[in-house]
């Protein structure tokens, strides 16, 4: 088996945790009826109440269709409404309904056990340097991608 660079490794490592983290989560919010999807549009309501479902689609970066079928599903059960925009006829704001509170703080609890057991073995100072490196990681690409936009024609090829 042939070695990889190691920067591949950890595309590839951070790729994997990542996809894993979806589906435990997944695995786990099921627990209360939800699926991680739903989960990540009740914390994004929690944090800004009062978006539009064109700017949470923004945000979440879901296709319209995509957020309207859960946003549905979340309606249905109690745990959002919707609002006419007042000074948009066309659009409506979306708010948590007192029931989605109770839910929110299971979920805050779970998000706790579940990031206990994937930081499991790590010291508080291993977690400092983990979210300093990925927070370096997060800089590095949105710089790549303002630099991208603004240059949209730069194409780079890689020495064989």
């Amino acid at each position: 088996m042939p070695v990889l660079p190691v920067e591949r490794e950890i595309a590839f490592n951070l790729m994997d945790v990542a996809r894993m983290m979806r589906t435990y989560a997944d695995q786990r919010a099921r627990q209360f009826g939800i699926s991680r999807a739903q989960w990540t549009v009740l914390v994004r309501l929690d944090r800004f109440e009062g978006l539009k479902q064109s700017e949470l689609a923004e945000v979440l970066e879901l296709q319209p269709i995509s957020l309207t079928r859960l946003l549905d599903r979340l309606a249905e059960n109690g745990l959002i409404e919707r609002r006419p925009d007042p000074k948009d006829r066309r659009a409506n704001r979306l708010y948590l309904t007192p029931a989605a509170r109770p839910l929110l703080d299971k979920l805050a609890k779970l998000s706790t056990e579940i990031m206990d057991q994937v930081l499991d073995g790590f010291d508080a100072a291993a977690n400092e340097r983990l979210l300093s490196t990925l927070t370096t990681m997060k800089d590095n690409l949105r710089a790549a991608m303002a630099h991208n936009t603004t240059n949209p024609h730069t194409v780079t090829v890689a020495a064989q």
